[in-house]
């Protein structure tokens, strides 16, 4: 039988149970081939039962001076071989991502690496983590490079997104194709100067995933929250309505 795996990382005190929870019963709506959904924390208290819960893979955070830049190098550990005793194709997704529709088609996309081409720098040969499609074990590469000289690594890149894809070079990897993962800021949002006469998040009609990167998170979105304070001249643009569309679906 095809060995499929969902995986998420959890840790740290950002995100709770819920947000496990909630992407395990989405992606069980949406994905029709049989999978292992796997979460790495330190913290299992409150997961769903469906849930595997392994500890988090060994891994040194950054210096100070490169971690506040990005937090997340730990997804590097996830292409250690063997890890969970995963095999096949597995499926990373962070968790304040919202799926849509129907992801079956991600595991036969590529026999290479598959990840979203970042919005805000296209053609720049710079990924977006929020979504990888990864075949276990085959790009372990990318975290013995980096384990070899950690340093030199977050001196040439700023974050692990940009890591991954710089490593790997064009014809290492393929990008999803456009409309599969987009950008809930980016692409749902009014933009330029109609953020400043509307604040109203439209729903998409043909995306499989919704990325909440930065705020809001999935659940400000629903409340109408931006998630954190704001200075006066930035709540003219930093602002939303109540958006029930992702209620439905963040569930």
């Amino acid at each position: 039988m095809r060995s499929i795996s969902v995986v998420c990382l959890k840790w740290g005190t950002l995100y709770g149970a819920e947000y496990v929870n909630r992407l395990y019963s989405m992606v069980s709506r949406h994905l029709s081939l049989p999978f292992r959904f796997v979460c790495f924390t330190e913290q299992a208290e409150g997961i769903r039962g469906e849930v595997e819960i392994w500890p988090l893979p060994d891994f040194d955070e950054p210096p100070e001076q490169y971690a506040r830049h990005c937090q997340a190098w730990r997804k590097l550990a996830l292409f250690k071989a063997g890890l969970a005793n995963m095999q096949g194709k597995v499926l990373f997704l962070d968790l304040d991502v919202v799926v849509m529709s129907s992801i079956d088609e991600i595991f036969d996309y590529s026999p290479k690496l598959a990840i979203i081409e970042n919005w805000y720098q296209p053609g720049k040969l710079v990924g977006q983590a929020s979504a990888i499609c990864f075949e276990a074990g085959q790009s372990e590469a990318l975290l013995q490079n980096y384990l070899a000289n950690p340093i030199k690594v977050l001196d040439a890149y700023r974050t692990e997104q940009a890591y991954i894809t710089g490593f790997l070079g064009k014809q290492g990897f393929d990008y999803f194709p456009p409309s599969w993962c987009i950008s809930f800021k980016k692409h749902c949002m009014a933009s330029g100067m109609r953020r400043f006469f509307s604040s109203r998040a439209r729903e998409p009609q043909d995306a499989k995933i919704v990325v909440f990167h930065g705020r809001p998170n999935p659940p400000d979105a629903i409340s109408g929250q931006w998630g954190k304070p704001l200075p006066w001249y930035k709540r003219w643009y930093k602002r939303i309505q109540p958006t029930p569309w992702v209620a439905n679906h963040w569930r």
